[in-house]
């Protein structure tokens, strides 16, 4: 069977649109409001959904994302949260889903662990920041044995010829970090990240899309001339945060991703 994301891209470019790919924090501020989240970003758009889960030492995320997870970590949340999160989602919605997460986690739950039972919930891919191809093939090859795709990060600095090992060695789509620092930063230049892009696609035929710094349905749209979805997790957990009333906060949130998925096409 077809894994979703490859169905999903596929889908999307026949009708001339880019993904929407936003990310929800599990456990921010609590489990609840997570799963209501994830099934309005469904409703609203979303294309895939990223599913992050907390761990205490997220090197690669800036301020917004870090204090997101000190407030999931005082959940308590955990893996087994997070799997039962997803057989919740999968009786209501089929978009695909990702975790997000750092190694150790996995490495203490076990690859093959992991790998099973993210695929028997229905989880599509996974996305480890701080694990580089050279220390991943025991998760990459359980992974694939359970029919899910492991979805590597490219930053700025990437050379070409790293690319090309990444993008053979990755599946499902290729994860540009448009920033050499932190999530949530300012995005750069958007010629940089066109420019950035086209060279990665030159190598590839694994669609890309582009984080770290997207906030704007006008800046989605712009990026989006080029790459192939937007990943938006920063400035999703600020909205948040910005509106107290929980009836209010989800409808702004639904009424914000739609409008960055009006941006993403079709074109």
């Amino acid at each position: 069977m077809a894994n979703r994301i490859d169905q999903t891209f596929v889908r999307l470019r026949e009708r001339g649109e880019k993904a929407l790919i936003p990310y929800v924090m599990l456990g921010d501020p609590d489990v609840a409001t997570t799963e209501a989240l994830a099934l309005a970003a469904a409703s609203a758009g979303a294309d895939l959904l990223e599913i992050g889960i907390p761990f205490s030492d997220p090197l690669a995320d800036g301020p917004v994302l870090q204090r997101s997870a000190e407030r999931a970590l005082a959940q308590k949340v955990t893996l087994a949260d997070a799997l039962a999160l997803v057989r919740r989602l999968r009786a209501k919605i089929q978009i695909p889903l990702l975790f997000m997460t750092y190694y150790n986690l996995i490495f203490q739950y076990g690859d093959e662990r992991l790998a099973n039972d993210a695929a028997a919930a229905g989880v599509d891919g996974l996305i480890v920041p701080d694990l580089p191809p050279e220390e991943a093939v025991p998760l990459e090859t359980a992974a694939r044995a359970a029919g899910l795709y492991l979805i590597y990060l490219i930053a700025p600095t990437t050379p070409p010829a790293r690319i090309k090992l990444i993008a053979k060695r990755g599946g499902g789509f290729l994860y540009y970090v448009s920033l050499t620092g932190i999530t949530g930063s300012k995005l750069p230049a958007l010629d940089e990240v066109d420019r950035s892009v086209q060279a990665i696609k030159r190598v590839t035929d694994l669609p890309v899309a582009v984080g770290f710094g997207v906030s704007t349905p006008e800046e989605a749209g712009r990026i989006a001339r080029v790459a192939d979805g937007v990943i938006v997790a920063s400035a999703l957990i600020k909205r948040l945060h910005a509106q107290p009333d929980p009836a209010s906060r989800l409808a702004e949130l639904a009424a914000y991703l739609k409008s960055l998925k009006t941006a993403l096409g079709p074109r």
